[in-house]
């Protein structure tokens, strides 16, 4: 009787813990590191225990046992003998649940939590709007000198958080979203829900971030697909696309009616009529023919022999004295080597 009665206990106990953390499921609990093993952590919350397993844990976050930690409380499975609470670490909604504890402006309602973007351990952005027009939502955030937002910095091992000004244009909210980055300018493509962004050639790296970080939490923070150039890359390509062709000018006026009738004379032959005719050929000799040669020779020689004078042709003996002028093959003028004979 003993042994039923201290396991109806029992039963009673984890139901209550089981009602308890069901209605407390997606917010945020302090708890304190119990035991370590490989591939899960044991945290004690209060009367029971919860399980902080590899996949929800830190990565460059070092636990020991007594640390007290905030945890994002997962979700709740009612096991064989008593449930088992799952907790985490590197869950988003563990710096929505922090911003809700350390600012009352977002506790009461003045200011709203837009989005969120993490990249566990290194860099989270954070996107606020306020209700109120004469409320600063990013300076409530932050608060006189920083100091709540530096609480919620150490409470996450140093995690860099950017708080970002939420707006209803999409080219103003990815352009606050990529801050500290300055931006020149953005095109919005609403069909493929994209946007190009434009900034300086000196604030293209600080737009990227370290290994695209910057620009990937600003996508995600905005939902949009986000392409950054520079200015320079963009002249590149204006330049590219507005180079001129190249244009082959007109023939003058002048040379076309320099010979009309030797054009038109062409045109009704035509090009097989032209191969027939005897003069043209359709390939013409690479070498000049012999007999051509010596026809020249023989209007030169007859054109000196005209200058000879009558004495001299009628067979008069006597020397005489002249140059001798020598021909060569091939060539259009006369060689005088001024030789006397």
């Amino acid at each position: 009787a003993k042994q039923v009665v201290l396991q109806r206990l029992r039963e009673a106990e984890h139901r209550i813990i089981y009602e308890e953390f069901t209605d407390r499921e997606g917010k945020v609990v302090t708890g304190a590191i119990q035991f370590i093993e490989p591939k899960r952590i044991y945290v004690r919350l209060n009367r029971t225990e919860a399980i902080l397993p590899l996949s929800e844990q830190v990565p460059n976050e070092h636990y020991y046992r007594g640390q007290r930690l905030k945890f994002y409380l997962l979700q709740i499975v009612q096991g064989i003998k008593e449930p088992q609470i799952i907790v985490s670490r590197s869950h988003p909604n563990l710096v929505r649940g922090l911003f809700e504890l350390e600012i009352p402006e977002i506790h009461n309602g003045i200011v709203e939590l837009k989005a969120i973007a993490r990249e566990t351990g290194h860099r989270s952005k954070v996107a606020v709007a306020t209700t109120q027009e004469n409320v600063d939502s990013v300076g409530c955030c932050l608060g006189p000198r920083g100091i709540r937002l530096q609480s919620i910095i150490n409470e996450l091992n140093r995690e860099k958080i950017d708080v970002i000004q939420w707006h209803t244009d999409p080219g103003v909210f990815i352009s606050n979203a990529l801050s500290p980055a300055q931006v020149a300018s953005i095109k919005i493509d609403e069909e493929r829900n994209a946007a190009t962004v434009v900034v300086p050639d000196k604030q293209l790296s600080l737009a990227i971030g370290k290994e695209g970080q910057n620009a990937r939490l600003a996508a995600k923070l905005t939902g949009w697909r986000i392409d950054i150039k520079s200015i320079s890359a963009i002249e590149a390509e204006r330049a590219v696309t507005q180079e001129p062709e190249t244009t082959v000018e007109a023939i003058p006026p002048e040379v076309i009616e320099k010979e009309p009738l030797e054009t038109e004379l062409v045109e009704e032959i035509g090009v097989e009529e032209l191969v027939e005719f005897p003069s043209i050929s359709e390939a013409p000799p690479e070498k000049p023919e012999e007999r051509h040669i010596r026809f020249a020779e023989d209007i030169l020689v007859k054109a000196l022999k005209a200058e000879i004078p009558d004495k001299e042709k009628s067979g008069v003996k006597g020397k005489r004295k002249g140059k001798v002028i020598k021909y060569k093959e091939h060539d259009d003028h006369i060689v005088d080597d001024g030789i006397e004979e």
